[in-house]
């Protein structure tokens, strides 16, 4: 077999396997039937021997299948993780007299970095798949049998109905298991073959978050340095779900946390904890929301607000309302772009001259997976991978492609970098927003001001990420 075709294992067999017995014999599953189990095997080995010491382990007739060292190596570094990272799927067979599965599943995705557990009803099975790095993988098949009660002790431990299994639940689990301790967001949505739940892993701290080290260039850090630092106004980030908004955010708070400033924060959940600021957790189903609570804060002496999330018109105008009162609010918004932050909040009904006097600093924000530094390929860059019409910002020789190895588990990426787009908003463009301009594209060149897609492009040009990861956003250019 040749080293570059790829073989992928079914998850519902690599459970048949644990991950000692698959490091000691360096084997893996292929295919199991009633009578055999089929197992890759390096070449050069003794494969009689082998067959007979398997057979007895594992009490059935045993079908060696040799392929590559490398093969196997990639085969095990990707499916039977070493060390605390994972548990092997045999740890984490299901239970049904205890939580050990589910606890063990949680520690596995805390331990390999994940932000989200992915679990999901089918017709003819039942899956477990965690996200890494903002990619999917799945890690496990469930027993359909089995999964009604996996279901209810979630429910149980984050203090939902058990009974109701038609309408979506939301609740929230504090996670205390040896040295770890989180929260975790429990999210239930009812589909056509039974409840979805995903699991948010919440990480509660926030003493090792750094803007220095989030993914900002010089240029664009010294310009949300300056709309920081301002006394009042509104400082806006956007972008989609997962891209690391709420981490900047703290990594702002923990900036202005001194003991000379009263922080309020209002947010749904609370994702970090942070020592010195009063936080607030939403609770909609009694009449606690973001607008509500703003309302609340103006009365609590601020000098420093942020709002999780700017979703309607009610919490817009008290945004607005705190940002004239001389406080400096933080808050974050769902656009495409920086810029596109000031005709979101007009089609929320905030005149144009409100927003020119209390916006400061409008910024966008993405997340690129980073290329393992331990296995990305160099080769030649060839321009008509480039999507059609788009102008490089700079001319590309070579470029780095992901290979993968045992350091990335074979995904060719270690590791996400956040990549902004700062525009500081000054009197001329203030002017701009008044008038109802958008298009101030030359404006913000004159400003050295980069777009996403050009600090998206510096990475790529570095060989810090590939084309692939920054593609979609050269569209936005």
């Amino acid at each position: 077999m040749n080293l570059t075709e790829d073989i992928s294992l079914s998850t519902d067999t690599i459970h048949l396997l644990s991950k000692e017995q698959a490091w000691h014999y360096r084997v893996a599953p292929k295919h199991k039937n009633a009578s055999t189990f089929t197992l890759y095997c390096e070449a050069g080995i003794d494969q009689y021997a082998m067959a007979a010491e398997l057979e007895v382990l594992l009490g059935t007739t045993i079908i060696l299948e040799p392929i590559p060292v490398e093969q196997v190596a990639r085969l095990l570094s990707k499916h039977y993780i070493k060390g605390d990272a994972a548990q092997s799927t045999t740890q984490l067979d299901f239970q049904k007299e205890d939580n050990g599965f589910l606890l063990s599943l949680i520690v596995e995705a805390k331990n390999l970095k994940s932000s989200d557990i992915h679990i999901e009803s089918y017709e003819n099975k039942c899956r477990v798949r965690i996200r890494i790095d903002g990619m999917m993988v799945e890690r496990y098949i469930l027993k359909q049998k089995d999964y009604p009660a996996l279901i209810n002790r979630i429910k149980i431990l984050s203090n939902l109905d058990i009974s109701e299994k038609r309408l979506p639940q939301d609740g929230r689990i504090n996670f205390k298991q040896q040295d770890h301790q989180f929260d975790i967001r429990v999210s239930i949505l009812p589909t056509l073959h039974g409840e979805k739940v995903v699991l948010r892993l919440l990480n509660n701290d926030a003493t090792n978050i750094d803007l220095n080290s989030l993914g900002f260039s010089e240029f664009d850090l010294n310009n949300y340095l300056q709309g920081v630092r301002r006394p009042n106004g509104i400082l806006l980030i956007s972008g989609p779900t997962g891209s690391g908004k709420t981490t900047t955010l703290y990594a702002t708070l923990k900036l202005l946390n001194k003991e000379t400033r009263n922080i309020l924060t209002v947010e749904d959940p609370v994702e970090y904890t942070l020592e010195g600021i009063n936080q607030v957790q939403l609770k909609e189903s009694i009449g606690l929301g973001f607008a509500e609570a703003l309302r609340t804060f103006l009365r609590q002496d601020p000098d420093v607000i942020m709002v999780g999330e700017i979703r309607d018109t009610e919490t817009a105008n008290m945004a607005i309302r705190a940002a004239l009162t001389g406080h400096l609010v933080l808050s974050t918004i769902h656009t495409n772009s920086a810029w596109g932050t000031v005709s979101r909040l007009s089609d929320m009904g905030i005149p144009p001259f409100l927003v020119a006097n209390t916006l400061n600093t409008t910024v966008a924000q993405r997340l690129i997976r980073l290329l393992c530094p331990h296995c990305k390929h160099e080769q030649e860059f060839d321009t008509n991978l480039y999507p059609k019409q788009f102008k490089p910002y700079a001319e590309v020789e070579n470029h780095y492609t992901p290979k993968g190895c045992e350091q990335c588990y074979y995904t060719g990426y270690k590791g996400r970098k956040a990549v902004y787009e700062v525009i500081p908003v000054d009197q001329e463009l203030a002017m701009q927003i008044k008038s109802g301009n958008m298009y101030i594209n030359e404006l913000l060149k004159e400003r050295g001001i980069k777009t996403l897609a050009e600090n998206a492009f510096r990475l790529f040009g570095e060989g810090q990420t590939s084309l692939e990861e920054i593609y979609p956003l050269l569209f936005n250019y």
